[in-house]
């Protein structure tokens, strides 16, 4: 193929850029690991991110006390570790260094400011059709890399434009200080909630936390040990039940129990519940020492807002000076991908499960879907590499394109 092929397409149509290797749509974590493994494999990409930086999760939408909840060896991504120096858990700065350092390291440089609108495959040429801003981008491949946790998600609760008082979502939550003093109603008990809770309480707001089902709380580690670390390593040897029954089991010996605090478990284990529904695991990281000394209380679901606060599902009302809805994300993929088949339009997922959710029909491919974090994300891009990889190399392509 000629080297000037960019060059040659962007006169014929200066709004329409030819893309030789895949296009990837988002420079988080997924698509720099996409990348990488990409250029590992001698085949170039480019990637298209809608914010103005790499990994704008987690430099915009993230709190100043977050750290990563598993240990550093399950979140580095492929052929580069973290330097020797971090700490076990590394802090959300060195975490957005080490990504900064990564994107260098493999020279990639997305184009920035770039958000798709959509994204569809034409059968009448064999190609995908992105469009971004005002340019239409045409390429053999396309890597969804914008993950599960692209948008907020803001539950529609009777009354929301009643409340008076301050409300956001965890995206937008950067510190503690800023709330001290008040009375503050965090709605949602994931490790999100559970870790913006723990911040208000250690600077002096009064913090409530919604706990609307039930949950599994695990000890972040068990004898020095990392939980989810032990429990990856135990589960090649015995079966799910098995190593279900041990985690509580230790748990319960470090935390104690948690159903007289308001925290229910589930009948299902902890490690199916992530794997089927994707729900992360909650790892204690204090803050259920603050729900049982009192200093955060738990409190049931949101029946409606009031003026001052809320009324609660069980019909007790509770004023709060602020509210903090840490509800999570979804996929915003149906908004722009126009493709019914690989993805789910209700939810934005693949549909197939992991390990089979990476790969889509006509040079379609997904990263970051897996329900599996980071260590998900980096076996999807290695997958994808390969995959893609095998085709460069097999073809010598001649492409003869009408416009």
């Amino acid at each position: 193929m000629r080297s000037n092929t960019r060059e040659y397409m962007m006169k014929l149509n200066p709004k329409r850029v030819w893309v030789p290797g895949p296009l990837i749509v988002g420079a988080g974590p997924s698509g720099l690991a996409t990348a990488a493994c990409l250029k590992e494999k001698g085949v170039p990409s480019l990637i298209l991110e809608k914010e103005d930086c790499i990994a704008s999760s987690w430099k915009l939408r993230t709190y100043e006390r977050l750290r990563l909840h598993l240990p550093k060896q399950y979140c580095e991504l492929p052929h580069m570790p973290f330097p020797p120096g971090f700490p076990t858990y590394p802090t959300k700065q060195q975490f957005i260094n080490y990504l900064e350092a990564y994107a260098q390291c493999f020279s990639i440089e997305p184009l920035f400011g770039m958000e798709v609108k959509c994204a569809e495959y034409d059968h009448s040429i064999g190609f995908w059709r992105v469009q971004a801003n005002d340019l239409e981008f045409i390429c053999r491949w396309l890597v969804v890399a914008t993950g599960e946790n692209s948008v907020p998600v803001v539950p529609d609760i009777i009354g929301f434009a009643d409340f008076h008082g301050r409300v956001l979502h965890s995206s937008s939550y950067k510190k503690g200080d800023d709330f001290e003093g008040e009375k503050v109603l965090v709605v949602g008990c994931g490790n999100s909630g559970m870790e913006v809770c723990l911040d208000l309480c250690n600077n002096h707001a009064h913090a409530y936390m919604v706990v609307r089902g039930k949950l599994h709380i695990l000890a972040r580690e068990i004898f020095g040990i990392s939980t989810f670390g032990l429990s990856m390593w135990m589960m090649k040897w015995f079966p799910m039940n098995f190593v279900y029954s041990l985690l509580l089991f230790f748990s319960w010996m470090i935390l104690g129990g948690t159903e007289k605090h308001g925290l229910v478990r589930p009948k299902v284990g902890p490690l199916q519940l992530k794997m089927t529904s994707g729900k992360p695991l909650v790892l204690g990281i204090g803050t259920f020492a603050r729900i049982q000394s009192s200093h955060i209380k738990v409190v049931p679901g949101i029946n409606k807002f009031v003026e001052n606060g809320v009324e609660f599902v069980n019909g007790k009302h509770e004023e709060f000076d602020s509210i903090i809805l840490a509800t999570g994300y979804k996929s915003n993929v149906p908004s722009w991908l126009k493709e019914s088949e690989f993805f789910s339009e209700q939810d934005g997922q693949p549909k197939a499960p992991f390990p089979n959710s990476w790969r889509g029909k006509n040079g379609l491919y997904a990263t970051g879907f897996t329900k599996r974090g980071l260590l998900g994300a980096s076996i999807d891009a290695q997958r994808i590499a390969e995959d893609v990889a095998r085709q460069w190399n097999f073809k010598t392509w001649h492409f003869s394109l009408e416009f």
